[in-house]
């Protein structure tokens, strides 16, 4: 028999119409698992035989959930039972069930908010539907490994007990991005920094065409005495932000950084939080929206001649 670690996880999910099984489904995809719905049950052994699906690692097993009700082809639940021991019998799968429960009156509350007719009770009241089919599948409830009572759970509260018991250490996907305010702002960021008020090396001449990738830019922005201060406390704030995002079940966060053109502070400054954040045990990866974009002379420019002209007015007031 092959060793335990190396079998191939099947989770079979399944419970009461409307006690969140899609919501599991979608939860565990979202962690990483391989996930199908009403497979019908002759098509079992295909789906176990079929090759990874394109771009998954080779040798490598994803694990795999399959979602199972009433609605499913095929459905029994004595057929299900020894389905699962066959499975189990190969020793090549390491099988488990989850059932989804979920009071009577908190179903036909669901279903008269949705407005969805139950699918064991097209013509008749949910109530009978729910009565039916808890019948049908009590012996799937009591021979399950895993049993959540989604009465009293918001869809957000299910997902988080999903994550908690079956993704493990889920990790959002985090994105830091540099961009230039004058080429717009990203419309895909989570969290966004303005590094405007930092030194701009644009203003001189020796720095202008390098950019924030550079060490002479990047210790000239460093020098700025605000640097520390500012990075350190977004440092902070995103050390405690991101985790509960992963706890949320947030796939994908992105924070951004904006300078004026996108080619100095903002990269700068990102590739700081990456190191930091790196240090800390994140995985971020960086994107530099406008590094390779043209410089925007007339912008700054326009900039440089505002703030000359105030400053004259001011002198010349005094």
């Amino acid at each position: 028999m092959p060793d335990t670690a190396q079998r191939k996880s099947i989770l079979i999910v399944t419970g009461l119409s409307g006690a969140g099984k899609s919501t599991t489904l979608r939860t565990l995809e979202d962690a990483g698992w391989e996930t199908v719905d009403n497979l019908p049950l002759m098509l079992l052994d295909r789906l176990l035989a079929a090759p990874a699906p394109e771009g998954h690692a080779a040798g490598a097993e994803r694990q795999l959930a399959i979602g199972i009700d009433s609605r499913t082809r095929g459905f029994a639940a004595d057929t299900i039972l020894a389905m699962i021991a066959s499975l189990r019998d190969r020793g090549k799968y390491k099988v488990e069930m989850l059932f989804l429960d979920c009071s009577g009156s908190v179903l036909e509350r669901r279903y008269a908010e949705t407005r969805r007719r139950h699918p064991l009770a097209l013509d008749r009241p949910a109530a009978d539907g729910i009565a039916r089919e808890r019948e049908l599948l009590e012996p799937l409830r009591r021979a399950a490994e895993h049993v959540i009572d989604s009465s009293d759970l918001t869809s957000n509260a299910l997902q988080q007990e999903i994550r908690r018991r079956f993704a493990g250490s889920f990790e959002s996907t985090l994105t830091l991005l540099s961009f230039g305010f004058a080429r717009g702002v990203p419309r895909n960021a989570d969290l966004m920094f303005d590094m405007r008020f930092l030194q701009n090396p644009y203003w001189d001449a020796m720095l202008r065409d390098q950019t924030g990738l550079d060490p002479a830019v990047r210790a000239y922005v460093m020098a700025d005495p605000l640097f520390e201060t500012a990075v350190g406390q977004i440092e902070a704030l995103l050390k405690t932000v991101l985790p509960r995002y992963s706890e949320d079940g947030k796939a994908y966060v992105t924070v951004a950084f904006g300078c004026t053109g996108g080619r100095h502070r903002s990269v700068c400054v990102t590739e700081e939080i990456a190191r930091r954040l790196r240090a800390a045990g994140f995985s971020p990866t960086i994107a530099h929206r406008n590094l390779e974009s043209a410089q925007l002379d007339a912008y700054e420019n326009r900039r440089e001649s505002k703030r000359t002209t105030i400053e004259d007015r001011g002198a010349s007031s005094t």
